[in-house]
């Protein structure tokens, strides 16, 4: 194959205006959200206090995936991310795999968050149908995303902000409860009260790691905001280390003192477990504030994951495997053509919300799921081989994880065994079900583009992006303080006319329309 740095001059364009602190926000945005707040109770359901151990092997696969993603990251910041290593070090089939999945899972991920910010809006709105909160919540961050990186970058620190106080000041008063005040009904003892620490024996235990890596989701977007960071090998290694170590914090302590505070029937007879640890307590006015912070960190991650499926598919098509609409920029460097088409999972949410009001946030969450297992297992494949080649070429990385080979390994095994695992329970079965005809379909779908670009271009054979498997010699490995290749530092430095985004985009992929 060539040199990355073609992936990186056809993605240029987006504004490099992302701080570290932003970006490190922006991936606890993603991840603190519903998987946390109402997704925690569901696997509380599953595993019962044993959760605290399926969230703990949720979070050290995370850890490894993080490990492997930001190697990569490093040695190549670019919005394609993992879609674009994969199609790099893989094959075109492989990056064309990921980013389509991947960009499904997430548009299906939003419609999840906006579904929960309905149903918890009813609380103190019983009267409102829920659908006006979907569509005008959905409005207002859509217009957001409309706007340049900054504005987005901004918005999402001040949401994540909140949700990380809620979360300390949460721990904190859990902890006192716990360990100082002694009030009664609390304490360890409920950990094996009701079933014993695992109720539905291990098995149980297992299935709530499948909840647990939902939970975990979008901590890879830093990956991809890294395509827009000030600094990209800085900020993306100072995001990584503080953000997975605020989520192994935050959601494995704070299951730890909700099963202390209340006994796991009284959590499941609720809504969220942390509205319900307040109400059980009887501190004034707590459901309610808690409720503001649920909303909160659905809106958050709505709006992240909004941010980063757009950057998907803008990718896919400046690679001239989306019509080339969708990798047009406007003057601010936000890609607005793929934004609309990543809102579609706002719809899908409001027909299934619709249809099956009761069961609309699991069917949503199962049927996304495949997506998220397929592009984690894939990240740690593509680390194989990309290490594999730096080795040969004999580049020396900036920046390497301590966990190679074994944690890359071990991560892809995990993923895999969880993604046939997801067979086993009925919350599941829709995972598989939907998500292997979806790998098959978009498989068949990309021949079909090959033979597009092969027809529009009959002096390639391959396509565009296809070249022989071999060793990369000309791998690109920045130092510490680099930002990109040079032409995409030059394409971000002057914002695009409506003419030069259509001289680029016509450079740089192929149309598919």
């Amino acid at each position: 194959m060539g040199s990355f740095e073609k992936i990186q001059e056809r993605e240029g364009g987006l504004k490099r205006q992302l701080t570290s602190r932003q970006m490190t926000m922006i991936a606890l945005g993603g991840a603190i959200g519903t998987g946390l707040f109402l997704g925690s109770k569901f696997a509380i359901g599953l595993a019962g206090p044993s959760v605290i151990i399926s969230y703990a092997i949720g979070g050290l696969i995370a850890l490894l995936l993080m490990g492997s993603l930001s190697e990569m990251t490093v040695a190549h910041p670019t919005s394609g991310s993992f879609g674009a290593f994969a199609e790099h070090y893989v094959s075109p089939l492989a990056g064309f795999l990921v980013k389509y999945m991947y960009w499904s899972c997430i548009v299906l991920a939003v419609g999840t968050e906006v579904t929960a910010v309905g149903e918890y809006m009813k609380l103190w709105f019983p009267d409102v149908p829920s659908l006006l909160w979907v569509i005008f919540f959905s409005a207002v961050l859509i217009g957001v995303n409309t706007m340049n990186v900054k504005v987005f970058g901004t918005l999402e620190y001040w949401f994540s902000s909140i949700k990380v106080f809620a979360i300390i000041a949460f721990i904190v008063l859990g902890a006192y409860i716990v360990f100082g005040a002694r009030t009664e009904g609390t304490g360890f003892q409920n950990y094996t009260a009701e079933g014993g620490f695992f109720p539905n024996g291990l098995s149980g235990t297992w299935f709530a790691v499948i909840v647990s890596i939902f939970s975990y989701l979008s901590i890879e977007m830093i990956a991809i905001a890294a395509g827009e960071a000030k600094d990209p090998a800085t900020a993306v290694k100072k995001a990584f280390r503080t953000t997975i170590a605020r989520l192994l914090l935050f959601y494995i302590v704070t299951l730890a003192l909700i099963l202390a505070i209340a006994p796991v029937s009284q959590i499941l007879a609720g809504g969220s477990p942390f509205v319900t640890v307040m109400q059980n307590l009887g501190i004034p006015f707590a459901d309610s504030l808690l409720t503001f912070v649920v909303i909160i960190a659905a809106l958050s991650a709505m709006n992240s994951q909004l941010y980063i499926s757009t950057r998907m598919i803008f990718s896919l098509s400046r690679s001239g495997d989306a019509p080339a609409v969708f990798g047009k920029l406007r003057t601010n460097g936000a890609p607005v053509n793929a934004l609309i088409l990543s809102t579609t999972g706002i719809a899908i949410a409001t027909v299934v919300y619709a249809m099956f009001p009761e069961t609309a946030f699991t069917l949503m969450m199962a049927i996304s799921m495949f997506g998220a297992m397929f592009t984690w297992f894939m990240i740690f494949v593509t680390h194989w081989f990309f290490r594999r080649s730096m080795k040969r070429s004999g580049t020396e990385l900036s920046y390497k994880t301590r966990f190679y080979p074994v944690g890359t390994i071990l991560g892809a095994v995990l993923m895999l065994a969880i993604g046939v695992s997801t067979l086993g329970t009925s919350a599941f079965n829709m995972t598989l079900i939907f998500g292997l005809p979806s790998l098959a379909l978009v498989t068949v779908l990309f021949y079909v583009v090959k033979r597009r670009k092969r027809h529009s271009d009959p002096g390639t054979s391959s396509g565009q992006g296809e070249e022989s498997n071999t060793v990369r010699k000309t791998a690109v490995v920045p130092s510490e303080n680099s930002t990109n290749s040079t032409v995409s530092s030059r394409l971000s430095a002057a914002p695009l006319t409506d003419d030069d985004e259509n001289d680029l985009t016509a450079s740089n992929a192929t149309s598919a329309t």
